[in-house]
């Protein structure tokens, strides 16, 4: 009897020991990043496609592991899951894009990457430069040759443009093609505009529309209209101060599915950053309750506008004035060759103090070394700093060679690295959680929605 006695003391000082280590100094281990890689990026996921049953089975996986950790459904949600209605818009194939008299039919050098399906008028402006972007409802851009067209789109949308119309490259006509009668999604109940259409032109077809003046029009036919659904997973871990302040640490676990019968694994977009989430809220569940609650959140539907963020930020399971920072993670599975070496960057760095506020404890973040891509609004992030929310996103390699290819695969991938950037997170964020500090933006550096 004594015998068991002494054990079960033994046992119990064994375990507040550990727990007591947990607090102290919790260690990320390469082999549960690696396990949660194995599962995201697996074949068996095909993808991890926008809006399909595959994105679905991933958001069941980040939901398991969350209540694995110790996290519990968010306030007012009895599940893990937050699913968001969707309307999916197939073309019609009959689009016309005109201004004045002149009109433009697609097929006959007008083609559509993205679009909600929406009539949409008003006024056209033509752009150039990502930081002097004409504030217009529809702007025609002329873009390098390459991927140079991005940050002029997030430039655009960040001044408000309801259409963005771009001035065909050999890069835009092939992706023209693969986007051929490729359906769109939007919420439902968004209004037309809230995210901008994507449109290509033939170069003449672009320059004549560049030269008209007069009224803008987008109509784009009368679209074949049917249900669909994204999921969020959402997980909390309750402070001692329930509904005091709350942060939020969040990826987005989707991809782009199979395309043409090519599989895009997106092992590093955003497998890498979904991983991040799920060991940082093991590392948080861990130890002690912080003073803060927190929110760990992994988006659907990034890859086809940004729609799971969206959705969140519409229907928050906490007032969004409680929460007081989130932290993005994308793209961390790679070093980029221009910073120091094991840095992360975090877009729109001098927006706000929380770059250095994180970097002052220990974090292994640097600002970003390409302002001009726009990365800033690119991501999920952007929709609750447009809110007000202090929030950014961190990433190992934005630029990334196998970006939205089939060649983002686990083998790519470097786990050390990756290993040691969510290390160094897991301090900074626990005093975070404890109140130490809040962040705020610089002055002028809070976004504006137009």
């Amino acid at each position: 009897m004594f015998n068991l006695r002494a054990l079960f003391i033994l046992g119990l000082v064994a375990a507040l020991a550990t727990g007591a280590q947990a607090q102290e100094a919790w260690t990320v281990k390469p082999a549960w990043v690696s396990a949660h890689e194995s599962f995201l990026a697996s074949p068996a996921l095909r993808g991890r496609g926008s809006a399909t049953p595959d994105e679905t089975v991933a958001a069941t996986y980040v939901a398991s592991v969350f209540e694995r950790y110790g996290l519990i459904p968010a306030p007012g949600m009895t599940t893990y899951l937050q699913t968001a209605p969707l309307t999916k818009s197939t073309p019609s194939g009959h689009a016309t894009l005109s201004v004045g008299g002149v009109a433009i039919v697609q097929g006959q050098g007008l083609s559509i990457l993205s679009a909600s399906g929406a009539r949409i008028e008003g006024s056209v402006a033509v752009g150039s430069d990502a930081t002097t972007m004409p504030e217009a409802d529809i702007v025609l851009i002329a873009p390098p040759e390459g991927p140079g067209f991005r940050p002029l789109m997030g430039a655009a949308r960040a001044a408000g443009a309801k259409v963005i119309v771009l001035r065909e490259t050999d890069t835009l006509k092939q992706a023209a093609v693969r986007s051929r009668q490729r359906p769109s999604y939007t919420l439902v109940g968004e209004e037309p505009g809230m995210r901008p259409d994507i449109l290509v032109l033939g170069p003449d077809a672009f320059d004549r529309l560049a030269a008209a003046t007069g009224p803008a029009v987008l109509d784009p036919g009368t679209p074949t209209v049917e249900p669909a659904s994204t999921v969020n997973a959402v997980g909390w871990l309750e402070g001692t101060d329930p509904d005091g302040e709350v942060i939020m640490i969040s990826a987005h676990l989707d991809h782009l599915g199979v395309v043409d019968g090519v599989l895009m694994p997106g092992a590093n977009d955003d497998a890498s950053g979904t991983a991040a989430v799920l060991e940082l809220a093991h590392a948080l569940a861990a130890g002690d309750r912080p003073k803060r609650s927190i929110l760990f959140v992994a988006y659907g539907a990034e890859e086809i506008g940004l729609l799971g963020s969206q959705y969140f930020g519409e229907h928050p399971p906490v007032p969004l004035d409680r929460i007081v920072a989130n932290l993005e993670i994308e793209m961390i599975g790679k070093q980029d060759p221009n910073l120091p070496s094991g840095i992360m960057m975090m877009t729109g760095f001098d927006r706000s103090d929380f770059g250095p506020l994180m970097k002052a404890r220990g974090a292994l973040v640097a600002p970003d070394p390409y302002p001009e891509q726009q990365f800033f609004q690119r991501s999920d992030n952007y929709a609750l700093a447009l809110k007000g929310i202090v929030a950014h996103t961190l990433s190992g390699w934005a630029t990334i060679p196998t970006y939205h290819s089939a060649e983002d695969t686990i083998a790519n991938l470097d786990i050390g690295f990756m290993t040691a950037a969510i290390q160094s997170l897991v301090e900074p964020l626990r005093a975070l959680a404890e109140g130490e500090f809040t962040p705020a933006w610089t002055e002028g550096g809070r976004p504006e929605a137009r």
